[in-house]
């Protein structure tokens, strides 16, 4: 094995200890209310991704409504668009309520985690407290809080409605129009995800970087100040100053590497994306011309490839949240 692969096997397995660690918060044993909770959140979660597949079914028959041909005229059309309009506004609505149900969960975990490491840091050895790392252990217990309730909620409603909807979105196609554009579509996910994992590990290392390197300039910040009066009895304060400046260089440009790699994660997802789009509508035309399809038929394919490509363009920021979080958590303990 390669040391690249021993040390990419060595960071998943760290990520997975991490996230098996903190998933009791959000399913207690004990708390049959904060489990209701999920579960309902899940249930509604379902049921509003059920409803955003019927939209572009809507939006076909109220364009097909539309050609002569049909016969249907125009008041089935609007219809169809007022039946259109109605399940969009259902499914906002419970995506709003499982929102509201999951909240609870979320802060929940929140505070039972923060009480668990202040009852840890109380348990620790008199020698751990002298030392005094309070300015970069005061950061790392804030991140680490706030990421696990984030990280989460990614994986619970992003990434499995995501994956509903891309095995949905698949069967549909495959009845409805064949083999083709369900490969059309499965290697632009494919592509896609790996585009995205392979970039965002590169980031993740950039991350840990400027991670490293807040929580330094933290630590040199209140360390300092906590020992204001020797600092003062010295006549160190340039000297503070001067390193403080040099923690928060090095932060800055960990900060502007970070941020910059952004760029091509987006160029990249985003020639993914229009290459997807071009070729499926190609091969509807194509069908429309050969009469095996129709206009209604082009406008639902490209409604529903544009509906499951918004949360894949959210995937991947989703993606780098979680591994984000990962990160932040694992300086907590």
């Amino acid at each position: 094995m390669t040391t690249n692969s021993a040390s990419h096997d060595t960071a998943a397995a760290t990520s997975l200890r991490t996230l098996r660690r903190f998933l009791p918060y959000i399913w207690p044993r004990r708390d049959r209310d904060l489990r209701r909770r999920v579960a309902g959140a899940l249930a509604l979660m379902v049921v509003a991704k059920a409803t955003l597949l019927l939209v572009p079914f809507l939006y076909e028959y109220a364009v097909d409504a539309l050609a002569p041909e049909t016969g249907r005229g125009v008041a089935f059309a609007v219809g169809m668009i007022v039946a259109y309009a109605g399940v969009r506004f259902l499914s906002t609505a419970f995506q709003f309520l499982r929102d509201a149900i999951y909240v609870r969960v979320g802060q929940r975990a929140i505070r039972r985690l923060a009480l668990d490491v202040f009852q840890h840091l109380h348990s620790l050895s008199l020698r751990f407290h002298l030392e005094r790392r309070t300015g970069g252990l005061a950061k790392a217990i804030e991140r680490g809080t706030k990421s696990i309730d984030e990280m989460l909620y990614f994986i619970l409603f992003n990434i499995l409605p995501t994956v509903l909807e891309l095995v949905a979105v698949a069967v549909i196609f495959w009845f409805r129009f064949g083999w083709v554009l369900v490969a059309i579509m499965a290697a632009s996910v494919a592509a896609y995800i790996a585009f995205t994992a392979l970039v965002t590990e590169w980031r993740t290392k950039l991350r840990r970087a400027m991670v490293d390197e807040d929580t330094h300039a933290n630590s040199r910040a209140i360390d300092s100040l906590l020992n204001y009066e020797t600092v003062k009895y010295f006549g160190n304060e340039r000297h503070e100053i001067a390193r403080y400046d040099g923690s928060l260089r090095r932060y800055e440009e960990a900060a502007v590497k970070s941020d910059a790699s952004l760029a091509l994660l987006n160029i990249g997802q985003g020639l993914v994306t229009s290459v997807c789009l071009g070729a499926a509508m190609i091969y509807i035309a194509l069908g429309i011309g050969g009469g095996r399809f129709s206009v209604g038929e082009l406008v639902m394919v490209n409604a529903m490839l544009m509906q499951l490509f918004r949360p894949l363009d959210i995937l991947g920021w989703v993606y780098r949240n979680i591994k984000q979080g990962l990160v932040d958590m694992e300086y907590m303990f």
